[in-house]
């Protein structure tokens, strides 16, 4: 594991010290995931709205369900 160190004012070291059984490395390596998952998370949809522009706008998920329900339907009634 790596180490880092940050500078924080005196006020917020005497107020993190008055709060005892806190493990600042843990709440801090936290808040650091959380903002990386959240920036993963940003990123990913700017990809996906990127994606989603270039398509054609004429595909329809429904219709396409709908034609492969209706194909197995006849498939199963020819079956029968």
């Amino acid at each position: 594991m790596k180490v880092i160190s940050i500078k924080i004012p005196e006020a917020m070291h005497q107020d993190m010290r008055r709060l005892e059984g806190i493990n600042w490395s843990e709440e801090i390596r936290q808040a650091i995931e959380k903002k990386l998952r959240s920036d993963k998370m940003k990123k990913a949809c700017k990809i996906q709205d990127h994606l989603r522009s270039k398509a054609s706008g004429k595909w329809s998920g429904v219709k396409e369900i709908r034609k492969w329900r209706d194909s197995n339907m006849k498939n199963v009634n020819m079956k029968k």
